[in-house]
């Protein structure tokens, strides 16, 4: 799938895939933890955006996919910055951010960040907070001494490789927490998980729901559905979403 680079204002190189919109609105994908801009989801909600005649914006975060860096040198500070770089850098008009798992976090804090552009969200299994509430509580308490001594540990995968995970990480995650306070976006925001999630718990998720002061949420709790929601029920469902949205912010 072709892709193009940019330099960040940062210095990182990073891979994305861009179309204008024709109706003034553009979708904006934001990956999961360790994830790319080739997966289905991502590459369907494109197919359906462009045949709408919307923008489409699609990258990778550094370190992750086709883009430069080190995953092993990123931290949510980093990957915040390269989705900003992103959206302010490549987009014009207002957006909808479309975020899966640690992307529903990135969603919420490019929210937070850019909310005069941003028109509405849809966050799958969105994960705020994962390093602290999620991930650090999962570790052995000799992970948990590796990280903090040596700096890292390997996290087995059930999508591959383990994969390092740093104290830079864990740290920095921190100062990003979101969810024991009232998060101030009041656009449209659609939220789809799955029951059977074991990576995003669905209580998890729905503390999101109870953080954000938008009235207009909608919580989508998916019975038999897992972590990925990519089965073709999952994507119609997602694809319909994004659909609504457009109607209900054009």
């Amino acid at each position: 799938m072709e892709h193009k680079d940019f330099v960040s204002p940062q210095g990182r190189r990073l891979a994305y895939r861009y179309s204008a919109p024709s109706t003034g609105l553009t979708f904006v994908w934001l990956s999961g933890f360790k994830s790319d801009m080739t997966g289905t989801k991502v590459t369907v909600l494109e197919s359906w955006a462009k045949a709408a005649g919307h923008g489409f914006l699609a990258f990778d975060y550094s370190g992750h996919g086709v883009s430069g860096g080190a995953f092993e040198d990123g931290t949510i500070s980093a990957w915040r910055e390269d989705a900003l770089a992103a959206i302010e850098g490549l987009t014009s008009g207002a957006v909808i951010l479309v975020g899966s798992s640690m992307g529903g976090w990135m969603a919420l804090l490019s929210a937070l960040a850019l909310k005069s552009r941003v028109a509405a969200m849809v966050l799958i299994a969105p994960a705020p907070d994962f390093t602290q509430e999620l991930m650090w509580p999962e570790f052995s308490p000799e992970q948990q001494a590796e990280i903090m001594d040596q700096g890292l540990t390997l996290r087995p995968s059930d999508y591959g490789d383990p994969y390092p995970i740093t104290r830079d990480l864990i740290e920095d995650g921190k100062q990003w927490a979101l969810l024991d306070a009232p998060i101030d976006l009041t656009c449209p925001i659609r939220i789809l998980q799955g029951m059977q999630d074991p990576d995003v718990p669905w209580q998890h998720a729905f503390r999101l729901v109870e953080a954000l002061t938008s009235e207009d949420l909608v919580f989508s709790l998916i019975k038999d559905g897992d972590h990925r929601l990519s089965r073709e029920q999952d994507i119609e469902r997602l694809v319909a979403t994004c659909g609504e949205l457009a109607g209900v912010v054009s």
